[in-house]
């Protein structure tokens, strides 16, 4: 499955060499590793491009409360974190993602210094954006921009984790803020990660207050950039859509999040197709969504979308796929590197073994239906990033998959005592 520009399936060799795809096709020369993927689908890795790693060990905090209950019970848990619980989280999340197929995710969180150790650790390929908000609504010792520029600065050139500047989103970000954060992105040579119109009340309380809508009062400021990836747009007018893809902003969609909280309304995706806007595909955090499985985001980002329009042509198999890996990629502002298995491109590689129940029968003409509505998440059999393997036959290949998931359920336990 190369998702190169032909959207070509083959039945092919790859051949890896260092951290990068040499070569993709009848392979002749000799390689010191052999791996047998017959009966298997070799796939560029998956690209989650809007998640909170570290929130692993909040999975089922807050379910089936409403949108208000949600928020209250998650930021009382979030204030009582400290390094400890927000590590192991993060190596929960990164496993689980290695487990289910991506290589790749986009993060906005604060401590990402915290983080950014385990992401090396685990082997994943990590975006790391530091939270950024105004002062009077942060938990963080000092100024947020100030902490972002320290993480940006100490991580700029690091080969698996790429720093970002992540402004949390109108609701605690005054226009300052905003400035600030473009300044630093832009000093950093990195882009901005933000929330944005995630909610209908999020939308009107700041138009109540600005006069504006978000979309429209951040492209007056001269906010929106090329480059920057806006989680979930659900609350978008076609005009606000036009915005967001003249300044180049990439779109990170949120289906499941979005559906769990019941916040209301669907991200219109066939408008920002039709309007040039580069849509992507998130998680969001696994106390909104409970799995970083993105092998179910992209089943639900086509099945939702098609039952709203009443029309199954909506969101195909094939633009699912390409929103979870070449167009996440651009996103990313990593095309040359990331999204397909091509010659040249990093090595970040997934194998799906297809002799099981739920893969069967798979062929060249249906492989991408059935990667995409068959959620073959419980299939992938070996997971490589940067030419190394991160799961192989199944098995966590970088670290102790059993110390992670005991550190995980005591740390977990520990902060949901302190929060009570």
């Amino acid at each position: 499955m190369t998702q190169n520009a032909r959207r070509e399936v083959l039945r092919a060799d790859v051949l890896v060499n260092g951290t990068r795809v040499e070569q993709v096709g009848n392979v002749d020369a000799d390689a010191d590793v052999v791996i047998d993927a017959s009966g298997c689908v070799v796939m560029p890795g998956l690209i989650n491009c809007h998640a909170h790693v570290a929130m692993a060990v909040m999975r089922s905090v807050a379910d089936d409360v409403r949108l208000e209950g949600f928020l209250e019970r998650t930021f009382a848990i979030d204030s009582k974190r400290g390094p400890d619980d927000i590590a192991a989280g993060a190596a929960l999340g990164c496993l689980e993602m290695a487990r289910t197929g991506t290589t790749t995710f986009l993060d906005l969180y604060y401590s990402q210094d915290v983080i950014a150790k385990v992401v090396e650790q685990v082997g994943l390929r990590g975006y790391l954006g530091w939270a950024v908000l105004d002062q009077e609504f942060t938990t963080q010792k000092g100024d947020p921009v100030k902490n972002c520029e320290r993480f940006v600065m100490a991580h700029k050139g690091r080969e698996l984790v790429k720093p970002v500047v992540a402004p949390q989103g109108v609701y605690v970000c005054s226009d300052e803020t905003f400035r600030r954060a473009k300044e630093l992105a832009v000093r950093s040579a990195t882009f901005c990660h933000y929330h944005l119109s995630e909610t209908r009340y999020e939308v009107y309380e700041f138009q109540r207050k600005a006069g504006k809508r978000p979309v429209e009062h951040l492209a007056e400021t001269g906010f929106l950039s090329k480059g920057d990836v806006a989680a979930h747009g659900v609350w978008v007018t076609v005009n606000e859509i036009r915005a967001l893809a003249k300044a180049g902003v990439s779109v990170a969609h949120c289906p499941t999040s979005n559906m769990k909280l019941a916040s209301g309304g669907f991200a219109p995706l066939p408008e920002m197709f039709s309007n040039g806007v580069n849509v992507c595909l998130g998680t969001d955090g696994a106390s909104s969504n409970n799995s970083l499985d993105m092998f179910l985001e992209m089943k639900f980002a086509s099945l939702m979308h098609k039952a709203h329009r009443w029309d199954a042509t909506v969101v195909p198999a094939q633009k699912a796929l390409d929103m979870a890996t070449v167009d996440a990629a651009a996103a990313l502002g990593a095309a040359k590197d990331l999204g397909s298995v091509e010659p040249g491109k990093k090595a970040d590689i997934v194998i799906v073994d297809c002799d099981t129940p739920g893969m069967t029968p798979t062929t060249a003409e249906n492989a991408v239906a059935n990667l995409v509505y068959a959620s073959p998440s419980r299939s992938v059999r070996d997971t490589m990033v940067n030419g190394r393997f991160v799961l192989r036959d199944g098995k966590c290949a970088t670290v102790d998959e059993a110390k992670v998931l005991e550190v995980a359920r005591a740390q977990a336990a520990a902060l949901l005592s302190r929060s009570k």
